[in-house]
């Protein structure tokens, strides 16, 4: 087969971050190796081509059953369905030796069709101590990528080969085409980002979700940012009639669908996390500032390891407590410094921005094995 190697985007755009900056740095190792870059969408092509220019060896293709859509400002478009895509993408990849992908739906090609000789390299996009690892479509991949020793562990310890696993280093943090977020309020003000999880037995959406919003709006000591994960829109509907019934207030600022909500720009911006169990969290804690958990369920927190980052700021299992625990928070976060620093290292390891480079030597690895 020829040297070539193609990244599949065609998931959500919440995932261009994960892949982007391997691409840019296997394009700067290898300034003559072809790159394909597969999108599903417009707007995922749009915002390649982008940031692509540079790059002579770097090449946009549509996939099968490319989707244009009106959104051409990095919102998350619907996309087509990804499994008759991934099918009618196989005889492409057959000249293609590696394939590099950042979620377990495209493994779905190396599961079924073990014969194919293309190498897929996975790499991690869910981060902490509740990403999900027992797929059995991860054992598909020929190699995979995770930020961090711990993560690597976690795999070991579910009967990956080790030479399988890489730990890089987290290389969103590498990422360089944030959106400018810190003018969004014309008042000065504290910053506070809500972001809940989009599965339900994950999330504090469905019970106090609304509630949330309604103090979040009627509270004027904090500006906040209302940027979900960009999939509950999917699972909750009513998300989006609720947030509008606040997003016309001066220090709220709403987001849905635009690409800041996955990019980091909103985790950067931040004075003070609100949320569940979103990953999101980790990439929060890489700068540690204070933060807060909402749990409805009144869990047994301490006795689940997939609970482990709730050690990181004050858990609120109490509804009425909500205000109070936010207004306490800053004062209170010198306690909670050392957990969210041990959380961030465990779960992402090195965030100087290396993991993207660490990636793509390794890719160039597997390039090398074809």
């Amino acid at each position: 087969m020829r040297r070539r190697v193609a990244f599949l985007f065609l998931g959500e755009t919440l995932l261009i971050p994960h892949l982007f900056p391997i691409v840019e740095a296997l394009a700067g190792l290898d300034p003559g190796l072809p790159i394909d870059l597969w999108v599903a969408t417009s707007v995922h092509e749009d915002l390649l081509t982008r940031w692509t220019a540079e790059f002579r060896s770097v090449r946009i293709r549509r996939a099968p059953g490319f989707r244009t859509v009106r959104a051409s400002d990095g919102r998350n478009p619907p996309l087509p369905p990804k499994l008759p895509i991934l099918l009618r993408l196989v005889p492409y990849l057959l000249r293609t030796p590696v394939a590099v992908c950042a979620e377990q739906t495209s493994l779905w090609i190396p599961r079924v069709l073990p014969w194919l000789p293309t190498r897929f390299v996975k790499t991690s996009h869910g981060v902490g101590s509740m990403s999900a690892r027992d797929d059995r479509r991860r054992m598909a991949a020929f190699h995979t990528l995770v930020p961090s020793e711990q993560e690597r562990r976690t795999y070991l310890d579910r009967g990956m080969a080790p030479e399988r696993i890489i730990a890089t280093g987290y290389v969103k943090a590498a990422f360089r085409q944030r959106t400018p977020a810190k003018a969004l309020f014309a008042d000065e003000r504290p910053i506070l980002l809500y972001t809940p999880h989009w599965q339900a037995h994950r999330s504090s959406w469905p019970a106090w979700g609304r509630a949330v919003v309604e103090q979040l709006g009627a509270q004027r000591d904090w500006n906040v940012i209302l940027a979900p994960h960009q999939r509950l829109v999917e699972t909750a509907p009513e998300v989006r009639e609720v947030l509008a019934g606040v997003s016309g207030l001066p220090h709220v600022h709403v987001d849905l669908d635009s690409f800041a909500m996955v990019d980091g720009s909103y985790t950067a911006v931040a004075d003070l996390y609100l949320g569940d169990t979103s990953s999101q969290l980790i990439e929060y804690l890489v700068r540690p500032r204070p933060a807060l958990f909402l749990d409805p369920a009144g869990r047994d927190w301490r006795a689940d390891p997939g609970y482990a980052m709730w050690a990181a700021g004050e858990v609120v299992t109490d509804l009425a407590d909500l205000a109070p625990a936010i207004a306490r928070a800053p004062e209170r976060h010198a306690g909670f410094l050392a957990a969210q620093t041990r959380t961030a290292a465990d779960a992402v390891g090195d965030t100087s921005g290396a993991g993207a480079g660490r990636a793509a030597e390794e890719i160039l690895r597997v390039l090398a094995m074809a």
